[in-house]
Formats: C-alpha cells, sequence, structure tokens
C-alpha cells in the first residue's frame, strides 16, 4: 500500500514539473525582454510598421547614426555598410547601402538580424524597408547592394544622442533548400 502511494507522490510530483516546465517556456520570451530592457542588451527594433503620423522632422536635434556588419562564424560572405555612420535629424527618413559578396563557388542564402542599441531607442528606430525582413540568395561571385531604410521617431528621448544600427549575418543554406531551388529556376 505505502508503495503505491509513494508511486502516486512520484506521478503527481513528474506531472507538475511538466506543466511548470511547459509555462515557463512560454513564459521565456516576455522574459527575455524584461532581462534585455534591465541590461540595456540586444535592442530589437519594433516588428511593426511604422505609421509616421506627419511629415514632423525636429531640425532641433542631430543624431548620430552609426552602422556594423559582422559575419555569424561560419559565414564567408564580405557584407558591410556603404559608411559607417550618417547625422541626421529625427523624423527624417534616410537610407543606407550594404554591400554583399558572395565569394564561394556555390549559391548560398543568408539571414540579417538587426540589433540597435542603446536598447532604449529601440522603440523609436522604425526600418520601412530592410534586407533583414528576407533571406538573400546570392550566386557564385555575385555582388548585391541592399538597401535599409529608416526614420528615427522624433518622440526619441532627448539624452539619446547617438544609436547603432548592428547586423549579423547567418548562412541559412541549409535550411533553406527551396530559396536555393527558386534562385536557380529564375536564373535560367
Amino acid at each position: 500500500m505505502s508503495e503505491q502511494l509513494s508511486n502516486a507522490r512520484l506521478v503527481k510530483r513528474l506531472l507538475f514539473t511538466v506543466v511548470a516546465m511547459f509555462a515557463f517556456g512560454f513564459a521565456m520570451v516576455p522574459l527575455y525582454d524584461v532581462m534585455c530592457d534591465a541590461l540595456g542588451i540586444n535592442g530589437k527594433t519594433s516588428g511593426t510598421a511604422y505609421q509616421q503620423e506627419s511629415e514632423h522632422i525636429d531640425d532641433s536635434r542631430t543624431l548620430r547614426v552609426q552602422f556594423l556588419a559582422t559575419n555569424a562564424e561560419g559565414m564567408s560572405w564580405s557584407f558591410g555598410p556603404e559608411a559607417d555612420e550618417l547625422s541626421l535629424h529625427p523624423g527624417e527618413t534616410r537610407e543606407m547601402l550594404f554591400r554583399a559578396s558572395n565569394p564561394t563557388d556555390q549559391p548560398m542564402v543568408a539571414q540579417a538580424i538587426p540589433s540597435v542599441a542603446p536598447s532604449k531607442a529601440a522603440a523609436y528606430f522604425h526600418k520601412t524597408e530592410c534586407f533583414c525582413f528576407t533571406q538573400q540568395v546570392l550566386q557564385p561571385g555575385e555582388t548585391v547592394m541592399m538597401p535599409v531604410r529608416f526614420i528615427v521617431d522624433p518622440a526619441l528621448p532627448q539624452d539619446v544622442k547617438h544609436l547603432t544600427l548592428a547586423y549579423t549575418l547567418f548562412d541559412v543554406t541549409d535550411r533553406m533548400p527551396e530559396k536555393l531551388a527558386l534562385s536557380a529556376v529564375q536564373a535560367n
């Protein structure tokens, strides 16, 4: 009888552990966002489309936007911005071109992941057009210029005078065989 009671307790504890792990999995995204906000890391840009309510440009402020580009481990492309930085007024629409080259003898698919620093500025940095919205396919030896068009919201806190938009480029060729097949068809 005591062995049955012990087994029943064990089953209840295991079920509780499974439910707790499942709940923790759902809580990870909000916890991650809170942690990033608190520590000022990994400034994610807004995932929603920016609706500029007016053509208001704040000429009284000048911001400096710096551009960084890095390759993730295993990515062999040459990748970087046309310029290291630019100055702008909040509310002004600007564009920066990034050059990407595939030096290999194989077609490749890449995905760029953006980050904005300081993290409190990320909510005010709005990309209206970006190569990071889709995967990029480059044929062997191909070079392309990829634009990012953006607006820094005039509501950006006054103490922020410098922003950094950083991209990390990942090789996703193995995960996107259909992209390679489609690009091969379009090339012929």
